[in-house]
């Protein structure tokens, strides 16, 4: 063999054994068996679509149950010193508001899947209970709008101190947490009680219902504008302050609860929002407007 030949046969091996580096090289690329191992770490990770995480927020929830106080319950919205459950903005049935419940479920699953626990008078310290009877239907919403009776008190030495009102909210949402870990929360901020007087104090009616005793801390001496009556007001308005800061904390601690920002406690009730009987309570238009708060908090993408 001539020296030719034996280059010619040198080059033609070398080519055959690129091409076949080549081929086994594409192979190992698209497909994986035998003793092989499936890519793994950063090229793995490319090569296939991220699963979308579950959002830990849902603005459609299925059901829905109240906990609070007479805000919840209608009080004086329908007829004097009554409740008037109908109109509640959580879970009313009412046509003129337009609940929480109603928008979220439509008319005929808020009768079904809604369950109004809230109690006229009632105190932070009533809550845990209140949550404790919520729980038993398994809600995927609980809303919460307590804390004015804690302040309104027949004098403001009476109002529940901060901390204690702390330790009842804790309680009621560790009550639901123990039970209903996912449930979903959404707390309303405790109204602004001096602006609830500076409206209602311009009807005369209206100041004759408060002498029954709604709100004395805040609604007493209505026309009293001495140094020591605006010095007890804004003792009532710092302490509701401090109560929902709480409310905000303790919220923001859980993963599943939305607080309304303050909305509620910042919204201008007006002569027409309020009470015809005591000029204090939420009327009915009152009442849908509060509805109104609560569906843009739980619906919104973000808190």
């Amino acid at each position: 063999m001539d020296q030719a030949t034996r280059r010619r046969r040198r080059r033609s091996r070398a080519v055959l054994a690129v091409v076949t580096a080549a081929a086994l090289g594409a192979a190992g690329c698209d497909a994986v068996g035998g003793d092989a191992s499936a890519p793994s770490g950063a090229g793995a990770k490319e090569g296939r679509p991220s699963p979308r995480p579950t959002p830990v927020w849902d603005t459609s929830p299925s059901s829905v149950a109240a906990v609070g106080d007479s805000i919840t319950t209608g009080f004086d919205a329908c007829s004097v010193l009554a409740d008037c459950p109908e109109v509640s903005w959580a879970t009313g049935s009412s046509e003129e508001v337009d609940s929480l419940a109603v928008r979220l479920l439509g008319r005929a699953g808020a009768a079904e899947r809604s369950w109004n626990h809230a109690v006229t008078g009632a105190r932070m310290a009533d809550l845990p209970g209140q949550m404790a009877r919520a729980v038993r239907r398994a809600p995927q919403l609980v809303t919460v709008l307590a804390g004015a009776n804690d302040a309104c008190r027949d004098t403001v030495s009476a109002m529940t101190p901060v901390a204690d009102f702390r330790a009842d909210f804790q309680e009621a949402m560790n009550t639901l947490r123990e039970a209903l870990p996912e449930t979903q929360v959404y707390v309303a901020s405790v109204p602004n009680l001096k602006r609830l007087w500076s409206q209602g104090r311009t009807n005369a009616l209206g100041k004759q219902v408060w002498k029954l005793g709604i709100c004395p801390s805040m609604l007493g001496d209505a026309d009293a504008l001495d140094e020591a009556a605006t010095l007890r007001r804004e003792t009532v308005q710092k302490r509701v302050e401090d109560y929902n800061e709480v409310l905000e904390e303790v919220c923001a601690a859980d993963r599943r609860c939305r607080y309304d920002g303050g909305a509620v406690h910042d919204y201008r009730f007006g002569t027409e929002q309020l009470s015809r009987w005591d000029w204090f309570h939420p009327s009915v238009d009152g009442q849908a407007r509060l509805a109104e708060i609560a569906y843009r908090t739980v619906t919104a993408e973000r808190p």
